[in-house]
Order: structure tokens, then sequence, then C-alpha cells
């Protein structure tokens, strides 16, 4: 049976026309994928790339058919190289990718155990894990640990309280005296 594409439509062989969202969606790129085995959250990627977080998610969706200089956001958010972002045959990220991802959630666990450690010599053997991760891949040296409640913010970020500030006037207009 075969078929021909007419405004959006597939007409089939036998005349039939079909609306051709009911066809399977062709996957473009493997975003989320790497942004998952990169560690990476939306709320880092949609800062670093200085978007919304659904905006974000949109990009993500396999299904999205990016811009060019869009991907090459994604390839310096994500630091892989471009190809990886691609969908090729269904392959596995490439070697170098997968020991990126693999030596960063390492670093996040013992950035954790520094935190989090309640001896000296636990944190003294976090420091030496650290130190020799830096060594190996010196990039890793500005990884933070693993989120354990809530959002980490640097000390240049502020918090959502900023976006919205209540007016001073609020405050000398709503005083009551007893």
């Amino acid at each position: 049976m075969s078929t021909v594409n007419y405004n959006n439509y597939k007409i089939e062989s036998n005349g039939a026309r079909v609306p051709e969202s009911t066809q399977p969606a062709r996957l473009l790129h493997r975003v989320s994928e790497v942004r998952l085995q990169q560690g990476a959250s939306l709320r880092s990627v949609s800062r670093k790339m200085n978007l919304s977080v659904q905006e974000v998610r949109r990009q993500e969706d396999a299904n999205t058919d990016l811009k060019l200089s869009e991907l090459l956001k994604w390839q310096e958010v994500l630091e892989v190289p471009l190809s990886d972002l691609l969908i090729d045959s269904s392959g596995p990220l490439s070697e170098p990718v997968n020991h990126r991802a693999s030596m960063l959630r390492i670093m996040k666990t013992a950035k954790a155990i520094q935190e989090t450690a309640h001896s000296r010599s636990v944190s003294r053997l976090a420091n030496m894990l650290i130190e020799q991760l830096v060594k190996m891949m010196p990039e890793l040296a500005e990884v933070s640990a693993w989120h354990t409640v809530g959002q980490r913010r640097t000390k240049d970020e502020v918090g959502r309280i900023v976006e919205r500030s209540i007016p001073d006037t609020f405050f000398n207009d709503n005083k009551s005296v007893p």
C-alpha cells in the first residue's frame, strides 16, 4: 500500500485521507537524554541558557525541531560534542561523554560527603578524593554537591523574593497601634 503526503494529510493508495498527526513523531535530538546523563537540572540549564523552565522543557522535547543556534547553546551548557545531541541510529552516547557524566556524579558525591562529614578522617578522605578528581578533570573544581533539600544558590544568585519584592510603603501604611 503506497502513500502520498498532501497538505498535512497522508493519502493512502485506496484514496483514504488520514491526518499526518496520527503518524508516530520522528525523534530529532537527544537533548533530554544527554541532560539527564550529565546530571544537570532543568533549573540550572534554564539559568545558564537564560530561558524559562517551560521553554527549556519545550526545547528538550525530542520532537521539537530546534534551530542550530539553540542546539549550539545546549552543547555549550551541557559541555558535550554537538554530535551527541543529535539522533544517531539510537546508539549510546560517546565514550567521552559517558566518562564525563560518571566523573561528574562521583564529584557531586564526594562534595556531598565533604559537606556532611562529621569526623575529621572522613573529611580528609573526601578532600583527597576531590583533589584527585580535579587533577584528572580540572573543570570539576566548580561542581557543587548533590542538593539535599530545595535549590542551592551561589553567593551571587538571588532568590525569588527579589522578583516579588514588597514595596516599603506597605510596611509604613499598615502600622497599627493597639
